[in-house]
């Protein structure tokens, strides 16, 4: 016997229509609600990140800065023991410098008294020309009436100490004449040091200056070449 249906009537068909729009807003709100959740896990997982990558950033910074205060501090510490380490050379240099200027002045008065000076004085560390471009120092003095012997003193003599002592001398000689009393000098130059290389030693004899030369305890004028003459500046 076939089953009897419901007769459709209106009220049954707006009822039908009406729970199946309420279902469709319920699986609305729920799509609605889920991808509110997941748009706001994917923020919280965005958010996670950003602030490790922000930790990462500030310690990358902070490292940074460390090493910088390590490095200014170990450069700081370099420049202290380098500034050190500068005066102990600059006073030994200079102690150096006093010991060969002292050996050199203690003999070699007699020096030049075996080649015909009449040395009568000898001084030290002469200054000329302050406040002038003529400006300039003199190590050694020796003189001999109306003859006056300027001498450089090195530790190791180089060629650019005897051209700076040619200049030395014109500065002098320059000064004295506008002074006057230049007309009743002549000067004579010469250098000396502990360690002379020969170059450096005939360089200045083509100067027409003496050289000066260690020799075992005392000093010693090396013998000039054969027409040598002495420049009088």
């Amino acid at each position: 016997m076939a089953k009897q249906q419901t007769p459709l009537t209106i009220d049954s068909l707006f009822e039908y229509l009406q729970q199946s729009s309420q279902d469709f807003d319920r699986r609305l709100r729920e799509e609605e609600r889920l991808r509110k959740e997941a748009e706001a896990q994917r923020e919280r997982e965005r958010q996670a990140r950003e602030r490790e990558r922000q930790e990462e950033e500030q310690q990358r910074k902070e490292a940074e800065a460390q090493r910088e205060r390590e490095r200014k501090a170990s450069n700081a510490d370099w420049e202290r023991r380098q500034k050190i380490l500068d005066q102990k050379i600059s006073s030994l240099g200079s102690r150096i410098g006093e010991i060969v200027e002292n050996m050199i002045g203690g003999d070699i008065v007699n020096q030049f008294r075996a080649l015909g000076y009449d040395v009568k004085y000898l001084s030290r560390n002469l200054e000329f020309g302050y406040g002038t471009p003529d400006y300039g120092e003199i190590d050694l003095i020796l003189e001999d009436g109306d003859v006056v012997i300027l001498i450089e003193v090195k530790t190791n003599l180089k060629t650019a100490d005897v051209r700076d002592h040619v200049k030395r001398l014109e500065k002098y000689r320059r000064l004295k004449d506008a002074s006057g009393s230049g007309k009743y000098h002549r000067y004579v130059g010469a250098v000396a040091g502990a360690v002379v290389a020969k170059n450096v030693a005939e360089f200045a004899q083509k100067q027409g200056m003496y050289v000066i030369v260690q020799s075992g305890q005392a000093v010693e004028i090396l013998p000039s070449p054969e027409g040598f003459v002495a420049k009088m500046w």
